[in-house]
């Protein structure tokens, strides 16, 4: 995105939006493959091939873009009822992210606390899911949104519709990094891997 579209949304008319589409994950449904997991990893593949989604400001302001983005995603404490953080690096191998998922949530999953891993790199975007409702929209409404310029992703219950297990997913951007054109091309990328992707 060249800066002087960033200047214009960012300064000049503030503007963040959100879009919610339905995800064909019949595929990995189907192979019960672990979902949150799966999710995450492609995800996050596809994210770091896409600039508009690792533009954002440093910690002193300084517009840029990182080389590639962490996943920070949700895991639900079942004691407090609320929700820890858990961050973790992907690797090139789902299985090898899938083993060390597992092992970070049975570490940190129940911590008390927003950060359940500690020492949270700057190079992250956010994850949650919402496992007990689906839904047809959902938004974010963030106080100090007009800076951020990362992408929020926020995916909701599956649920069968005739042959097929969709599940919603809310994608919260900033116009000044990501037009329509680009947040499309990133859910239509999204479903072609969902709809091929192997256990690797």
């Amino acid at each position: 995105m060249e800066p002087q579209r960033i200047l214009h949304y960012h300064k000049n008319i503030p503007c963040t939006y959100s879009l919610t589409v339905k995800l064909d994950i019949s595929r990995i449904i189907k192979e019960n493959r672990h979902l949150y997991s799966t999710r995450i990893f492609y995800l996050t593949k596809l994210i770091n091939t896409h600039q508009e989604f690792r533009t954002c400001f440093n910690a002193k302001g300084q517009l840029g873009f990182y080389d590639k983005m962490i996943p920070s995603y949700t895991v639900f404490n079942k004691e407090t009822h609320n929700f820890t953080s858990i961050w973790r690096d992907i690797p090139n191998s789902y299985k090898d992210f899938y083993n060390e998922y597992q092992k970070d949530v049975q570490t940190y999953g129940m911590n008390k606390g927003l950060e359940g891993k500690p020492n949270i790199p700057e190079n992250i975007y956010n994850i949650s899911m919402i496992p007990w409702i689906t839904f047809e929209s959902f938004n974010l409404n963030l106080q100090k949104g007009y800076d951020y310029l990362l992408p929020i992703f926020t995916f909701g219950k599956y649920f069968q519709e005739n042959e097929k297990y969709l599940i919603p997913l809310s994608v919260q951007v900033h116009h000044a990094v990501c037009d329509g054109f680009h947040i499309s091309r990133l859910i239509n990328e999204f479903q072609t891997i969902l709809s091929s992707a192997t256990s690797d």
